[in-house]
Protein backbone atom coordinates (compact mmCIF):
# COMPACT_ATOMS: atom_id res chain seq x y z
CA UNK A 1 0.00 0.00 0.00
CA UNK A 2 1.38 3.42 -0.97
CA UNK A 3 1.84 6.30 1.44
CA UNK A 4 -1.07 8.74 1.51
CA UNK A 5 -0.93 12.48 2.04
CA UNK A 6 -2.67 14.19 4.93
CA UNK A 7 -4.88 15.98 2.42
CA UNK A 8 -6.05 12.62 1.08
CA UNK A 9 -6.61 11.28 4.61
CA UNK A 10 -8.85 14.25 5.39
CA UNK A 11 -10.66 13.95 2.07
CA UNK A 12 -11.79 10.35 2.54
CA UNK A 13 -13.39 10.87 5.94
CA UNK A 14 -17.19 10.65 5.77
CA UNK A 15 -19.03 13.85 4.98
CA UNK A 16 -22.14 12.67 6.78
CA UNK A 17 -21.95 12.58 10.57
CA UNK A 18 -25.60 11.93 11.40
CA UNK A 19 -27.69 8.81 12.05
CA UNK A 20 -28.79 6.58 9.19
CA UNK A 21 -32.18 4.91 9.47
CA UNK A 22 -35.27 4.47 7.35
CA UNK A 23 -33.17 4.99 4.22
CA UNK A 24 -32.20 8.57 5.15
CA UNK A 25 -29.84 10.63 7.28
CA UNK A 26 -31.21 12.18 10.45
CA UNK A 27 -29.84 14.88 12.73
CA UNK A 28 -29.43 13.24 16.17
CA UNK A 29 -31.62 14.48 18.98
CA UNK A 30 -28.82 13.45 21.33
CA UNK A 31 -26.34 15.82 19.71
CA UNK A 32 -22.77 15.05 18.72
CA UNK A 33 -19.55 13.81 20.29
CA UNK A 34 -15.99 14.31 19.12
CA UNK A 35 -13.99 11.41 17.73
CA UNK A 36 -10.20 11.17 17.61
CA UNK A 37 -7.19 9.62 15.93
CA UNK A 38 -5.57 7.54 18.71
CA UNK A 39 -2.30 7.50 16.78
CA UNK A 40 -1.87 11.26 16.80
CA UNK A 41 -4.37 12.52 19.37
CA UNK A 42 -5.90 14.79 16.74
CA UNK A 43 -9.61 15.37 16.39
CA UNK A 44 -11.38 13.76 13.44
CA UNK A 45 -14.47 15.90 13.98
CA UNK A 46 -17.84 15.14 15.49
CA UNK A 47 -20.18 12.20 15.07
CA UNK A 48 -23.78 11.61 16.10
CA UNK A 49 -24.47 10.64 19.71
CA UNK A 50 -27.84 8.90 19.61
CA UNK A 51 -30.13 9.13 22.62
CA UNK A 52 -33.14 6.98 23.53
CA UNK A 53 -35.47 8.94 21.24
CA UNK A 54 -33.09 8.49 18.33
CA UNK A 55 -32.98 4.77 19.00
CA UNK A 56 -36.74 4.62 19.18
CA UNK A 57 -36.99 6.27 15.76
CA UNK A 58 -34.42 3.91 14.24
CA UNK A 59 -36.18 0.82 15.60
CA UNK A 60 -39.53 2.13 14.37
CA UNK A 61 -38.13 2.52 10.87
CA UNK A 62 -36.63 -0.97 11.00
CA UNK A 63 -39.91 -2.45 12.27
CA UNK A 64 -41.87 -0.81 9.48
CA UNK A 65 -39.45 -2.19 6.90
CA UNK A 66 -39.63 -5.67 8.41
CA UNK A 67 -43.31 -6.02 7.58
CA UNK A 68 -42.48 -6.23 3.88
CA UNK A 69 -38.82 -7.34 3.94
CA UNK A 70 -39.72 -10.56 5.77
CA UNK A 71 -41.67 -11.67 2.69
CA UNK A 72 -38.98 -10.75 0.17
CA UNK A 73 -37.56 -13.51 -2.01
CA UNK A 74 -34.39 -15.06 -0.56
CA UNK A 75 -32.54 -14.77 -3.86
CA UNK A 76 -33.44 -11.09 -4.07
CA UNK A 77 -31.95 -10.58 -0.61
CA UNK A 78 -28.86 -12.46 -1.71
CA UNK A 79 -28.45 -10.28 -4.79
CA UNK A 80 -28.52 -7.10 -2.70
CA UNK A 81 -26.02 -8.54 -0.25
CA UNK A 82 -23.65 -9.41 -3.08
CA UNK A 83 -23.88 -5.86 -4.39
CA UNK A 84 -22.99 -4.61 -0.91
CA UNK A 85 -19.97 -6.91 -0.85
CA UNK A 86 -18.83 -5.62 -4.25
CA UNK A 87 -19.09 -2.00 -3.07
CA UNK A 88 -16.97 -2.78 -0.01
CA UNK A 89 -14.33 -4.47 -2.14
CA UNK A 90 -14.18 -1.48 -4.49
CA UNK A 91 -13.61 0.88 -1.56
CA UNK A 92 -11.43 -1.35 0.62
CA UNK A 93 -8.36 0.89 0.62
CA UNK A 94 -10.32 3.99 1.55
CA UNK A 95 -12.15 2.18 4.37
CA UNK A 96 -8.85 0.83 5.69
CA UNK A 97 -7.42 4.35 5.87
CA UNK A 98 -10.48 5.58 7.76
CA UNK A 99 -10.19 2.77 10.29
CA UNK A 100 -6.45 3.30 10.67
CA UNK A 101 -7.12 6.93 11.56
CA UNK A 102 -10.03 6.25 13.88
CA UNK A 103 -9.15 3.01 15.69
CA UNK A 104 -5.35 3.13 15.58
CA UNK A 105 -4.61 -0.20 13.91
CA UNK A 106 -2.00 -0.20 11.11
CA UNK A 107 -3.41 0.47 7.68
CA UNK A 108 -1.66 -2.60 6.28
CA UNK A 109 -3.66 -4.75 8.72
CA UNK A 110 -6.91 -2.87 8.15
CA UNK A 111 -6.54 -3.35 4.39
CA UNK A 112 -7.94 -6.85 4.71
CA UNK A 113 -10.92 -5.95 6.90
CA UNK A 114 -13.25 -4.77 4.13
CA UNK A 115 -12.33 -7.87 2.12
CA UNK A 116 -13.05 -10.13 5.10
CA UNK A 117 -16.38 -8.38 5.59
CA UNK A 118 -17.23 -8.77 1.90
CA UNK A 119 -16.42 -12.48 2.12
CA UNK A 120 -18.75 -12.87 5.11
CA UNK A 121 -21.54 -11.07 3.28
CA UNK A 122 -21.10 -13.28 0.23
CA UNK A 123 -20.99 -16.37 2.43
CA UNK A 124 -24.37 -15.63 3.99
CA UNK A 125 -25.80 -14.54 0.65
CA UNK A 126 -24.96 -18.01 -0.61
CA UNK A 127 -26.81 -19.66 2.28
CA UNK A 128 -30.21 -18.02 1.85
CA UNK A 129 -31.75 -21.14 0.30
CA UNK A 130 -30.51 -23.25 3.22
CA UNK A 131 -32.98 -21.67 5.64
CA UNK A 132 -35.09 -24.81 5.45
CA UNK A 133 -37.62 -26.65 7.55
CA UNK A 134 -38.51 -30.33 7.86
CA UNK A 135 -41.44 -32.65 7.32
CA UNK A 136 -42.39 -34.93 10.17
CA UNK A 137 -44.32 -38.21 9.59
CA UNK A 138 -47.69 -38.25 11.34
CA UNK A 139 -49.55 -41.04 9.58
CA UNK A 140 -52.20 -40.98 6.86
CA UNK A 141 -54.19 -37.82 6.25
CA UNK A 142 -51.81 -35.52 8.11
CA UNK A 143 -48.83 -33.44 6.99
CA UNK A 144 -46.60 -31.86 9.61
CA UNK A 145 -43.86 -29.45 8.70
CA UNK A 146 -41.63 -26.79 10.16
CA UNK A 147 -40.67 -23.46 8.65
CA UNK A 148 -37.99 -20.99 9.72
CA UNK A 149 -39.15 -17.41 9.98
CA UNK A 150 -37.16 -14.23 10.71
CA UNK A 151 -37.07 -12.76 14.21
CA UNK A 152 -37.83 -9.11 13.43
CA UNK A 153 -35.62 -6.11 14.24
CA UNK A 154 -32.18 -7.34 15.29
CA UNK A 155 -29.66 -5.18 17.12
CA UNK A 156 -25.95 -5.81 16.60
CA UNK A 157 -23.47 -3.95 18.82
CA UNK A 158 -19.84 -4.20 17.74
CA UNK A 159 -16.37 -3.43 19.07
CA UNK A 160 -13.71 -0.86 18.19
CA UNK A 161 -10.82 -3.12 17.20
CA UNK A 162 -12.17 -3.94 13.71
CA UNK A 163 -14.94 -1.36 13.22
CA UNK A 164 -15.63 -1.77 9.52
CA UNK A 165 -15.21 -5.55 9.43
CA UNK A 166 -17.63 -5.99 12.31
CA UNK A 167 -20.20 -3.41 11.15
CA UNK A 168 -20.25 -4.73 7.60
CA UNK A 169 -19.78 -8.43 8.24
CA UNK A 170 -22.38 -8.67 10.98
CA UNK A 171 -25.36 -7.24 9.12
CA UNK A 172 -25.23 -10.07 6.59
CA UNK A 173 -26.70 -13.02 8.50
CA UNK A 174 -29.81 -11.30 9.88
CA UNK A 175 -30.60 -9.58 6.58
CA UNK A 176 -30.11 -12.84 4.67
CA UNK A 177 -32.62 -14.48 7.01
CA UNK A 178 -35.25 -11.80 6.35
CA UNK A 179 -34.72 -9.59 9.39
CA UNK A 180 -34.03 -5.89 9.51
CA UNK A 181 -31.02 -4.62 11.43
CA UNK A 182 -29.95 -1.73 13.61
CA UNK A 183 -26.16 -1.74 13.79
CA UNK A 184 -24.56 0.16 16.66
CA UNK A 185 -21.07 1.27 15.68
CA UNK A 186 -18.39 1.57 18.37
CA UNK A 187 -18.39 5.05 19.93
CA UNK A 188 -14.58 5.12 19.96
CA UNK A 189 -14.31 4.51 16.20
CA UNK A 190 -17.59 5.21 14.38
CA UNK A 191 -16.38 6.78 11.15
CA UNK A 192 -15.94 3.73 8.92
CA UNK A 193 -19.50 2.63 9.69
CA UNK A 194 -20.79 6.06 8.70
CA UNK A 195 -18.76 5.96 5.51
CA UNK A 196 -20.09 2.47 4.82
CA UNK A 197 -23.63 3.85 4.84
CA UNK A 198 -22.65 6.69 2.53
CA UNK A 199 -21.50 3.98 0.11
CA UNK A 200 -24.48 1.63 0.62
CA UNK A 201 -27.18 4.32 0.78
CA UNK A 202 -30.12 3.29 -1.42
CA UNK A 203 -29.02 -0.31 -1.93
CA UNK A 204 -31.49 -1.91 0.46
CA UNK A 205 -35.14 -0.90 0.89
CA UNK A 206 -35.49 1.90 3.48
CA UNK A 207 -35.23 0.60 7.03
CA UNK A 208 -33.62 -2.75 6.26
CA UNK A 209 -30.10 -1.66 7.25
CA UNK A 210 -29.75 1.11 9.82
CA UNK A 211 -26.66 2.44 11.60
CA UNK A 212 -26.55 4.45 14.79
CA UNK A 213 -23.55 5.85 16.62
CA UNK A 214 -23.29 6.84 20.25
CA UNK A 215 -22.25 5.82 23.73
CA UNK A 216 -23.66 3.56 26.42
CA UNK A 217 -27.11 5.23 26.66
CA UNK A 218 -27.89 4.44 23.02
CA UNK A 219 -26.83 0.84 23.53
CA UNK A 220 -28.99 0.51 26.62
CA UNK A 221 -31.97 1.96 24.76
CA UNK A 222 -31.46 -0.48 21.92
CA UNK A 223 -31.18 -3.51 24.21
CA UNK A 224 -34.24 -2.57 26.24
CA UNK A 225 -36.50 -1.69 23.29
CA UNK A 226 -39.56 -3.99 23.33
CA UNK A 227 -39.60 -4.35 19.53
CA UNK A 228 -36.05 -5.72 19.34
CA UNK A 229 -36.32 -9.50 19.93
CA UNK A 230 -32.63 -10.25 19.41
CA UNK A 231 -29.41 -8.53 20.50
CA UNK A 232 -25.81 -9.46 19.74
CA UNK A 233 -22.56 -8.06 21.07
CA UNK A 234 -18.88 -8.19 20.32
CA UNK A 235 -17.40 -6.67 23.43
CA UNK A 236 -16.26 -7.09 27.01
CA UNK A 237 -17.53 -9.54 29.60
CA UNK A 238 -19.02 -6.79 31.84
CA UNK A 239 -20.93 -5.35 28.88
CA UNK A 240 -22.08 -8.81 27.88
CA UNK A 241 -23.38 -9.50 31.37
CA UNK A 242 -25.23 -6.17 31.43
CA UNK A 243 -26.86 -6.96 28.08
CA UNK A 244 -27.79 -10.47 29.20
CA UNK A 245 -29.46 -9.10 32.33
CA UNK A 246 -31.47 -6.55 30.38
CA UNK A 247 -32.35 -9.02 27.63
CA UNK A 248 -33.61 -11.51 30.22
CA UNK A 249 -36.27 -9.03 31.31
CA UNK A 250 -37.95 -9.45 27.91
CA UNK A 251 -36.67 -12.97 27.08
CA UNK A 252 -34.67 -11.68 24.11
CA UNK A 253 -32.36 -13.97 22.18
CA UNK A 254 -28.67 -13.08 22.45
CA UNK A 255 -25.33 -13.88 20.83
CA UNK A 256 -22.41 -12.66 22.94
CA UNK A 257 -18.82 -12.80 21.68
CA UNK A 258 -16.87 -11.60 24.69
CA UNK A 259 -13.37 -11.55 26.12
CA UNK A 260 -10.62 -14.10 26.40
CA UNK A 261 -7.49 -14.99 28.33
CA UNK A 262 -6.37 -17.56 25.85
CA UNK A 263 -3.65 -20.17 26.23
CA UNK A 264 -1.04 -21.38 23.75
CA UNK A 265 0.63 -24.65 24.80
CA UNK A 266 4.06 -25.72 23.56
CA UNK A 267 4.94 -29.39 24.03
CA UNK A 268 8.58 -30.52 24.07
CA UNK A 269 8.22 -32.31 20.71
CA UNK A 270 6.81 -29.24 18.95
CA UNK A 271 8.38 -27.62 15.92
CA UNK A 272 9.80 -24.75 17.95
CA UNK A 273 10.13 -22.30 15.08
CA UNK A 274 6.49 -22.93 14.26
CA UNK A 275 5.52 -22.52 17.93
CA UNK A 276 7.45 -19.27 18.29
CA UNK A 277 5.81 -17.89 15.15
CA UNK A 278 2.42 -18.99 16.49
CA UNK A 279 3.02 -17.26 19.81
CA UNK A 280 3.78 -13.97 18.07
CA UNK A 281 0.98 -14.23 15.51
CA UNK A 282 -1.52 -15.42 18.09
CA UNK A 283 -0.84 -12.41 20.29
CA UNK A 284 -1.91 -10.02 17.51
CA UNK A 285 0.80 -7.49 18.30
CA UNK A 286 0.01 -5.60 15.07
CA UNK A 287 -3.18 -4.26 16.61
CA UNK A 288 -1.65 -3.98 20.06
CA UNK A 289 -3.11 -7.21 21.35
CA UNK A 290 -6.59 -5.66 21.15
CA UNK A 291 -8.26 -8.91 20.18
CA UNK A 292 -10.45 -11.16 22.30
CA UNK A 293 -8.88 -14.18 20.61
CA UNK A 294 -5.27 -13.25 21.39
CA UNK A 295 -3.23 -16.08 22.91
CA UNK A 296 -1.79 -13.92 25.68
CA UNK A 297 -0.66 -16.85 27.88
CA UNK A 298 2.08 -19.03 26.40
CA UNK A 299 2.64 -22.24 28.38
CA UNK A 300 6.03 -23.73 27.42
CA UNK A 301 7.38 -27.06 28.60
CA UNK A 302 10.38 -26.59 30.89
CA UNK A 303 12.68 -28.54 28.57
CA UNK A 304 12.27 -26.03 25.74
CA UNK A 305 11.32 -22.94 27.74
CA UNK A 306 14.56 -20.99 27.32
CA UNK A 307 14.72 -21.66 23.59
CA UNK A 308 11.12 -20.62 22.97
CA UNK A 309 11.43 -17.51 25.13
CA UNK A 310 14.57 -16.45 23.26
CA UNK A 311 12.77 -16.92 19.95
CA UNK A 312 9.80 -14.86 21.09
CA UNK A 313 12.08 -12.03 22.22
CA UNK A 314 13.79 -12.04 18.84
CA UNK A 315 10.59 -12.17 16.77
CA UNK A 316 8.81 -9.46 18.75
CA UNK A 317 11.41 -6.97 17.49
CA UNK A 318 9.49 -6.93 14.21
CA UNK A 319 6.76 -4.91 15.90
CA UNK A 320 7.45 -1.24 16.45
CA UNK A 321 4.73 1.29 17.27
CA UNK A 322 4.20 3.81 14.51
CA UNK A 323 1.69 6.17 12.93
CA UNK A 324 -1.23 3.91 11.91
CA UNK A 325 -1.69 5.37 8.41
CA UNK A 326 1.98 4.83 7.49
CA UNK A 327 2.29 1.65 5.39
CA UNK A 328 5.63 0.94 7.09
CA UNK A 329 4.03 0.73 10.55
CA UNK A 330 3.97 -2.79 12.00
CA UNK A 331 2.14 -1.98 15.25
CA UNK A 332 -0.43 0.72 15.85
CA UNK A 333 -1.90 2.58 18.79
CA UNK A 334 -4.26 1.57 21.55
CA UNK A 335 -7.76 2.94 21.19
CA UNK A 336 -7.44 5.75 23.77
CA UNK A 337 -5.25 7.32 26.43
CA UNK A 338 -7.43 5.86 29.17
CA UNK A 339 -7.00 2.37 27.75
CA UNK A 340 -3.26 2.93 27.39
CA UNK A 341 -3.09 3.86 31.08
CA UNK A 342 -5.04 0.70 31.98
CA UNK A 343 -2.54 -1.44 30.08
CA UNK A 344 0.40 0.33 31.73
CA UNK A 345 -1.30 -0.31 35.07
CA UNK A 346 -1.36 -4.05 34.37
CA UNK A 347 2.34 -3.94 33.49
CA UNK A 348 3.09 -2.34 36.88
CA UNK A 349 0.96 -4.97 38.62
CA UNK A 350 2.86 -7.76 36.86
CA UNK A 351 6.23 -6.35 37.92
CA UNK A 352 5.04 -5.91 41.51
CA UNK A 353 3.79 -9.52 41.59
CA UNK A 354 7.17 -10.85 40.54
CA UNK A 355 6.89 -11.36 36.78
CA UNK A 356 10.15 -10.69 34.94
CA UNK A 357 9.89 -7.96 32.31
CA UNK A 358 11.93 -9.10 29.32
CA UNK A 359 11.13 -6.42 26.77
CA UNK A 360 8.91 -3.36 26.42
CA UNK A 361 6.70 -2.30 29.28
CA UNK A 362 6.59 1.43 28.64
CA UNK A 363 5.57 4.19 26.26
CA UNK A 364 7.77 4.64 23.15
CA UNK A 365 9.91 7.77 23.20
CA UNK A 366 9.77 8.50 19.47
CA UNK A 367 8.88 12.24 19.19
CA UNK A 368 6.17 11.78 16.55
CA UNK A 369 4.31 9.32 18.79
CA UNK A 370 4.10 11.45 21.92
CA UNK A 371 0.52 12.58 21.36
CA UNK A 372 -0.76 9.08 20.60
CA UNK A 373 -1.85 6.16 22.77
CA UNK A 374 1.10 3.80 22.39
CA UNK A 375 2.62 1.01 24.47
CA UNK A 376 5.66 -0.98 23.44
CA UNK A 377 5.25 -4.69 22.68
CA UNK A 378 5.75 -6.30 26.08
CA UNK A 379 6.84 -9.79 27.13
CA UNK A 380 6.94 -11.13 30.68
CA UNK A 381 8.77 -14.33 31.69
CA UNK A 382 8.54 -16.44 34.83
CA UNK A 383 4.84 -15.71 35.09
CA UNK A 384 2.74 -17.95 37.32
CA UNK A 385 -0.95 -18.71 36.95
CA UNK A 386 -1.76 -16.96 40.22
CA UNK A 387 -0.64 -13.56 38.90
CA UNK A 388 -3.28 -11.14 37.68
CA UNK A 389 -1.39 -10.73 34.40
CA UNK A 390 -2.17 -14.42 33.75
CA UNK A 391 -5.79 -14.33 34.88
CA UNK A 392 -7.31 -11.05 33.68
CA UNK A 393 -7.82 -9.78 30.15
CA UNK A 394 -5.43 -6.89 29.51
CA UNK A 395 -6.51 -6.23 25.90
CA UNK A 396 -3.11 -4.82 25.16
CA UNK A 397 0.30 -5.87 23.72
CA UNK A 398 1.33 -7.88 26.79
CA UNK A 399 2.42 -11.51 26.44
CA UNK A 400 2.98 -13.78 29.45
CA UNK A 401 5.29 -16.80 29.13
CA UNK A 402 4.74 -19.55 31.70
CA UNK A 403 6.75 -22.72 32.36
CA UNK A 404 5.10 -26.13 32.81
CA UNK A 405 6.32 -29.58 33.84
CA UNK A 406 3.29 -31.76 34.63
CA UNK A 407 0.50 -32.10 32.06
CA UNK A 408 -2.32 -32.47 34.58
CA UNK A 409 -1.30 -29.29 36.35
CA UNK A 410 -0.93 -27.64 32.95
CA UNK A 411 -4.56 -28.29 32.08
CA UNK A 412 -5.66 -27.10 35.52
CA UNK A 413 -3.76 -23.84 35.07
CA UNK A 414 -4.95 -23.34 31.48
CA UNK A 415 -8.59 -23.76 32.53
CA UNK A 416 -8.36 -21.84 35.81
CA UNK A 417 -9.71 -18.60 34.34
CA UNK A 418 -13.26 -17.43 33.75
CA UNK A 419 -12.71 -17.21 29.99
CA UNK A 420 -12.81 -19.92 27.33
CA UNK A 421 -12.63 -18.42 23.85
CA UNK A 422 -9.59 -19.80 22.02
CA UNK A 423 -6.61 -22.05 22.60
CA UNK A 424 -3.60 -23.26 20.62
CA UNK A 425 -1.53 -26.45 20.86
CA UNK A 426 1.88 -27.09 19.32
CA UNK A 427 2.97 -30.72 19.08
CA UNK A 428 3.99 -33.22 16.41
CA UNK A 429 2.09 -36.07 18.09
CA UNK A 430 -1.48 -36.59 16.95
CA UNK A 431 -2.56 -38.34 20.15
CA UNK A 432 -1.16 -35.49 22.24
CA UNK A 433 -2.95 -32.95 20.06
CA UNK A 434 -6.32 -34.70 20.44
CA UNK A 435 -5.85 -35.17 24.18
CA UNK A 436 -4.96 -31.53 24.75
CA UNK A 437 -7.75 -30.25 22.51
CA UNK A 438 -10.28 -32.29 24.50
CA UNK A 439 -8.98 -30.93 27.81
CA UNK A 440 -8.85 -27.23 26.94
CA UNK A 441 -12.08 -25.47 27.94
CA UNK A 442 -12.42 -23.22 24.91
CA UNK A 443 -14.72 -22.95 21.93
CA UNK A 444 -12.09 -22.54 19.20
CA UNK A 445 -8.80 -24.47 19.19
CA UNK A 446 -5.85 -24.34 16.78
CA UNK A 447 -3.26 -27.08 16.47
CA UNK A 448 0.17 -26.02 15.17
CA UNK A 449 -1.05 -22.53 14.30
CA UNK A 450 -2.71 -19.61 16.08
CA UNK A 451 -4.78 -16.62 15.07
CA UNK A 452 -6.77 -17.19 11.87
CA UNK A 453 -10.53 -17.60 11.58
CA UNK A 454 -12.06 -19.88 8.97
CA UNK A 455 -15.26 -18.78 7.28
CA UNK A 456 -17.80 -21.56 7.72
CA UNK A 457 -16.26 -22.79 10.99
CA UNK A 458 -18.17 -21.87 14.19
CA UNK A 459 -16.46 -19.18 16.26
CA UNK A 460 -17.45 -18.57 19.88
CA UNK A 461 -16.54 -19.24 23.47
CA UNK A 462 -17.09 -21.32 26.56
CA UNK A 463 -17.73 -19.99 30.05
CA UNK A 464 -17.68 -16.18 30.30
CA UNK A 465 -16.35 -15.79 26.77
CA UNK A 466 -19.80 -15.83 25.30
CA UNK A 467 -23.01 -17.42 24.09
CA UNK A 468 -23.65 -18.68 20.58
CA UNK A 469 -21.52 -19.24 17.49
CA UNK A 470 -20.80 -16.98 14.53
CA UNK A 471 -19.13 -17.03 11.10
CA UNK A 472 -20.96 -20.19 10.01
CA UNK A 473 -24.45 -21.46 9.26
CA UNK A 474 -25.29 -21.51 12.98
CA UNK A 475 -25.11 -17.72 12.97
CA UNK A 476 -27.62 -17.56 10.13
CA UNK A 477 -30.03 -19.97 11.81
CA UNK A 478 -29.80 -18.05 15.09
CA UNK A 479 -31.64 -15.20 13.37
CA UNK A 480 -34.63 -17.42 12.65
CA UNK A 481 -37.38 -18.96 14.76
CA UNK A 482 -39.08 -22.27 14.09
CA UNK A 483 -42.82 -22.57 13.44
CA UNK A 484 -44.54 -25.93 13.29
CA UNK A 485 -47.52 -26.34 10.94
CA UNK A 486 -49.85 -29.36 11.19
CA UNK A 487 -52.19 -29.95 8.26
CA UNK A 488 -55.06 -32.47 8.47
CA UNK A 489 -56.76 -33.51 5.23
Amino acid sequence: MREVSQERLNEILPKKRDLYYGGAWHVPLGGYIETFNPGTGESLGHCADANAEDVKAAVSAARKAFETWRYSKPLDRAAMLRKAAAILRENAEELALIDAQNCGNPVTEMAGDALHAAAQIEFFAGLVTEIKGETIPMGGGVTNMTVREPMGVCARIVAFNHPLMFCAGKFAAPIAAGNTVVMKAPPQAPLSAVRMMELLDGLFPPGVLNVITGGTPSGEALVSHPEVPMVTLIGSVPTGRAIARQAANQLKQVILELGGKNALIVYPDADLEQAIDGAIRGMNFAWCGQSCGSTSRVFVHASVYDQVLAGILERVKRYRPGIPTDPATTMGALISRSHRDKVLGYIDIAKNEGAELMVGGSVPQTPELQNGSYVEPTVFANVTSEMRIAREEVFGPVLSVLKWHDEEKLFADVNNVEYGLTGAIFTKDLATAHRAASRIEAGFVWINRAGPHFLGAPYGGYKQSGIGREENIDELMAFTQIKNINIAF
